[in-house]
């Protein structure tokens, strides 16, 4: 086998073994140890995190910031990664904010003169606009990996102009206009909830020996069970105009109810968390004449409370 190939089935290898001995290696391709030897030097000083380990039982492991072996990727697909990763500049908080400065950093700086040139020419004729927010998430990470595994946590969060510690288990965490949020089974109000990450002030596994609910079948991808864990709700429906529409679609949580006709125009329909109706009726007086509230009848009554408030200031 040549040694160029040799390597890379070698750094693919210890990826997948994760722990081993360079006797076991060395029967596994059919050469000598010290030729193992030699090659795992190589790929050690190509990057790969190797740790031997002395004694009885020592051989070598791979650390858990584990590489993966060259990939080939045409033209298009390099840019089109590039800026995949690009566009998630304009948040102040992200999962893996420093991993995917540096993965950006490589892909740009192991390119070809001739990649990294239309790169630069792309740059400022393409873009993801997504608003800059002032505010601070620094618990996506561990929120995540909450959620992944199952975990419950404990975090302090503000609604209202008030503090509070609350048991939750995460489901996921995504972005919406700038902001990130986490739902999650909350064990205080019994039921799903929706959370401003950056109204966390604290979050950490917790420690109090709470069983965690069994929500492997709850994820981001059945959206509608997620954003609308809520028990008791009222029946919703809005007639849209073409601009209602459009803004209805960017709204992540009102896209399950949004039904759109051939010309434009289209109507919410759905059930909707009777907690929200404030929040919804803000919204529902953002949109103008592009949105009439048919259903329900408590919403339309905080619309019209809310807007007499805001008329009074200007008699």
């Amino acid at each position: 086998m040549p040694k160029s190939k040799r390597l890379l089935e070698l750094m693919m290898t210890v990826n997948r073994k994760r722990r081993f001995t360079v006797k076991e290696l060395a029967e596994e391709f059919q050469v000598s140890t010290r030729t193992i030897l030699r090659d795992l030097q190589e790929l050690s000083e190509l990057g790969v995190p190797l740790y031997s380990e002395v004694g009885p039982h020592g051989g070598y492991q791979v650390l858990k910031e584990s590489i993966l072996p060259p990939i080939a990727f045409t033209e298009e697909e390099a840019v089109a990664l590039f800026f995949a990763s690009h566009a998630l500049r304009h948040y102040t908080s992200l999962p893996f904010k420093e991993e995917s400065a540096a993965a950006l950093q490589k892909f740009y700086h192991h390119m070809s003169s001739e990649v990294r040139d239309r790169i630069d020419q792309v740059k400022n004729r393409f873009d993801l606009v997504t608003p800059v927010r002032q505010t601070e998430s620094p618990y996506l990470s561990i929120l995540l990996e909450g959620a992944v595994g199952q975990r419950v946590m404990t975090i302090e969060y503000e609604t209202k102009g008030v503090r509070s510690q609350r048991q939750i288990q995460p489901i996921g965490v995504y972005a919406q206009n700038g902001l990130w949020y986490c739902p999650a089974y909350c064990f205080l109000r019994e039921g799903i909830r929706v959370f401003r990450c950056d109204r966390m002030y604290s979050a950490d596994f917790d420690t109090s020996g709470l069983t965690p609910m069994d929500l492997r079948e709850v994820h981001l991808g059945n959206r509608k069970e997620v954003l609308q864990g809520e028990t008791e709700t009222m029946p919703l429906l809005v007639e849209l105009g073409k601009e209602g529409v459009q803004r209805c679609e960017a709204e992540l949580w009102l896209v399950p109810k949004l039904r759109i006709r051939d010309n434009g125009t289209g109507w919410l329909e759905g059930k909707v968390p009777k907690r929200d109706l404030a929040f919804l009726a803000d919204f529902m007086i953002s949109l103008g004449h592009e949105a009439t509230v048919q259903q329900p009848a408590e919403l339309v009554n905080q619309m019209v409370t809310k807007l007499s408030r805001m008329m009074s200031k200007y008699e």
